[in-house]
């Protein structure tokens, strides 16, 4: 008589061990964005709406050009953890923190390029425009502690330790929120307020980040004057791999800042709605990346420690939670989504127009789920340069098909090449996995 199998088994449970603080943490982050837009939301003029998503896009455009520092630091530190090797995986951190120091204050000193080409770009209406600046030219202030924390969160998940990046994205988000509602509300700062909060937040937690870092440093031994932080081959394989991940990041926040600037030509009120819109993806994306995430490490750590059974389990088992929780994000988001558009805004027109495009957001979780998941995968191998490419001939596709859109002045067919973008990011990996797939006889045997 055959056994019965438990389930979730202990394989099942040892992932979402894993994951679930991760999610949950993750899930901060888009409370964060929903949080800034409803504060600003409730104020007398959809140009604030505008002027946030549009502030926010400029930084998410900077600051993830430099999401290698979160990338590469989780998966050159996992495979360094995989192969017991102490003091590279504090070699690692040091170089990522030198990067986002200096890039940091690289971005400070090019703000008033950075803001004008924006600006020219998107070309909002002048009232957006004038807000947008005025958050832009608070917030660029957080650049070297908003690149910092990229190393931190990137180190800490490749120590597997979700508890710590749970604490530091929840600390973290809330002392947000906090500030968001006491300096837009209680001081009425508008949009500075919003980004005055992100500031203080941010440099804060650098400190939290430092704290949370002491157990792993004290467990893994070693003294930070004996690493070879300038090890020729080492900087000269992050370097490459920085790189494929900066042309990688660039083109996918390209397809962002597309979406945002083609929204701009449909009218405020459209700029507005969909930004609103938006938050579904940073809480389906930011849940979708707790899955990515555990891929990342766990990948990472089975190629360090030369283990091909424990690679393949690591991609099947993520994957596998990864579509349950989209098709659950996208059941959620079809009952609740009038709700959550309402708790975002109170201006009549922007809500209507947020009506009649919500079930197009509402898909977002399911086209993109294998894009997000895969890109764990072959971020934790450090299989860069497929990963990179296929980005750029999603996002090329993207830019012609919603070129198109704006051609026909119609925002649902926007809608359409934005979820097709995210699909075709997915399917081009899937397509590429069996290429990676570490062989028998490059050492990779051991279950």
């Amino acid at each position: 008589m055959l056994k019965s199998r438990r389930w979730p088994g202990k394989g099942d449970r040892r992932v979402l061990a894993l994951t679930v603080p991760i999610i949950l943490s993750n899930a901060t982050v888009p409370l964060l964005g929903a949080v800034d837009t409803a504060v600003v939301g409730h104020l007398d003029s959809p140009h604030y709406i505008g002027a946030v998503a549009i502030g926010a896009l400029i930084f998410s455009y900077v600051f993830w050009s430099f999401g290698f520092l979160r990338m590469a630091t989780t998966g050159l530190a996992a495979q360094a953890a995989g192969r017991r090797d102490a003091s590279e995986v504090r070699a690692v951190f040091a170089r990522g923190a030198l990067i986002a120091i200096v890039a940091g204050l690289l971005v400070m000193v090019l703000q008033w390029p950075i803001v004008e080409l924006a600006m020219r770009l998107i070309a909002p209406s002048a009232d957006v425009e004038a807000a947008a600046r005025d958050y832009f030219h608070v917030r660029i202030w957080a650049s070297p502690a908003t690149l910092m924390q990229y190393c931190m969160l990137g180190w800490l998940l490749a120590m597997r330790d979700s508890r710590a990046v749970f604490i530091f994205q929840v600390v973290l988000n809330s002392l947000n929120v906090f500030l968001d509602i006491l300096f837009v509300q209680g001081f009425g700062w508008d949009v500075r307020g919003v980004a005055g909060a992100t500031v203080i937040a941010d440099y804060s937690g650098v400190v939290l980040g430092w704290f949370l870092m002491q157990p792993h440093l004290a467990r893994l031994g070693g003294r930070w004057r004996d690493v070879a932080l300038f090890d020729r081959d080492r900087i000269l394989r992050l370097m490459k791999v920085n790189g494929d991940i900066f042309v990688r990041t660039l083109a996918l926040t390209s397809a962002f800042a597309l979406f945002t600037t083609f929204s701009a030509r449909f009218g405020e009120v459209t700029l507005a709605a969909n930004a609103v819109l938006q938050n579904f993806l940073m809480f389906g994306s930011f849940a979708l990346d707790g899955f990515a995430h555990a891929a990342e490490t766990l990948v990472g750590q089975a190629y360090g420690a030369e283990r091909r059974k424990q690679f393949l389990w690591a991609v099947r088992k993520t994957t596998i939670w990864a579509v349950i929780s989209a098709c659950t994000m996208a059941l959620v988001f079809a009952v609740l989504g009038v709700p959550i558009i309402d708790g975002l805004t109170s201006i009549t027109e922007v809500r209507e127009a947020a009506y009649q495009y919500l079930p197009w957001a509402v898909l977002l979780p399911v086209t993109g789920v294998l894009g997000f998941q895969f890109d764990g995968v072959f971020l934790g191998a450090m299989q860069t340069r497929h990963w990179r490419n296929m980005m750029l001939c999603s996002v090329a596709l993207f830019a012609v098909f919603a070129w198109g859109a704006v051609a026909l002045q119609s925002n649902h067919a926007l809608w359409a090449a934005f979820n097709l973008f995210f699909l075709l990011r997915g399917l081009t990996l899937v397509g590429l996995f069996p290429t990676i797939i570490p062989r028998d006889a490059a050492g990779f045997g051991k279950g």
